[in-house]
């Protein structure tokens, strides 16, 4: 149970790492261009991390490299928001605020989680989470709020992404047992408050919250986007190609 909880935390920071990793390079200006793939390191800490507190639980013994690099398709527990294409710095920018407000709120939750390793995971990690919420939400104002073509492509990756977000707090079977044991946190209770905090920013950027309330979902059960099996095979290329090599 703890196991697949931690699966679920790590995969999320994994494959957001690879998907703002693609970009190093790609940047629209160096100082950007750094700053992402700072973020992207910063995120595949975070989950090698809990990949390495995970290889305790395995029933099966595997070490972090295995976890992250050799799973099927259907084993990773990551929302599908993570997982969507960096269409333009828009997409890329949208995709990491919304997640960002909802990272911001878990783990300062999780800090005070009675799994001791768990909570000093999170207390390690927040000072980098509360960056990369800075850094997107000054991105989000500047965008919205700065040429027209700039609000039109802020508003169009919102409108695209806005059917996403809803499944960051879905509860599993596994996370409900665990909140009511003090141990994971109960992600529901957050919607609220990342509703809140999202509007704000929405209205300062001069950007309009889309009308929608259905959202996708079922990454969280291993049912994942068309993108998520191009994403794995880039990323296991290596470790699959040549079985616990090490260099």
């Amino acid at each position: 149970m703890l196991f697949k909880y931690l699966l679920q935390l790590a995969d999320n920071q994994l494959i957001l790492s690879q998907r703002l990793s693609e970009l190093c390079g790609h940047g629209p200006a160096l100082e950007q261009d750094i700053a992402i793939t700072n973020i992207s390191l910063d995120l595949i800490g975070q989950a090698r991390l809990l990949f390495q507190y995970a290889t305790k639980h395995d029933d099966q013994k595997r070490n972090e490299d295995q976890l992250a690099l050799v799973r099927p398709e259907n084993e990773y527990r990551n929302v599908l928001l993570v997982e969507q294409p960096n269409v333009d710095f828009a997409h890329v920018i949208v995709r990491q605020y919304f997640y960002d407000e909802f990272n911001f709120l878990n783990y300062s939750a999780l800090v005070n989680s009675k799994d001791e390793e768990l909570a000093a995971i999170a207390t390690k990690s927040l000072m980098e989470v509360k960056y990369h919420l800075r850094f997107s939400r000054n991105w989000m104002l500047r965008l919205g709020d700065g040429t027209a073509i700039s609000n039109q492509k802020m508003q169009d990756a919102i409108d695209d992404l806005w059917a996403y977000p809803g499944e960051l707090f879905e509860m599993t079977a596994d996370e409900q047992v665990l909140a009511k044991a003090g141990v994971a946190v109960d992600v529901s209770t957050l919607q609220e408050n990342w509703k809140e905090a999202v509007l704000a920013t929405l209205q300062e950027a001069t950007l309009a919250i889309p009308e929608g309330t259905w959202h996708q979902t079922g990454g969280k059960k291993g049912i994942h986007s068309e993108y998520m099996g191009h994403i794995l095979a880039e990323m296991q290329f290596l470790q699959r190609a040549y079985p616990n090599q090490t260099w």
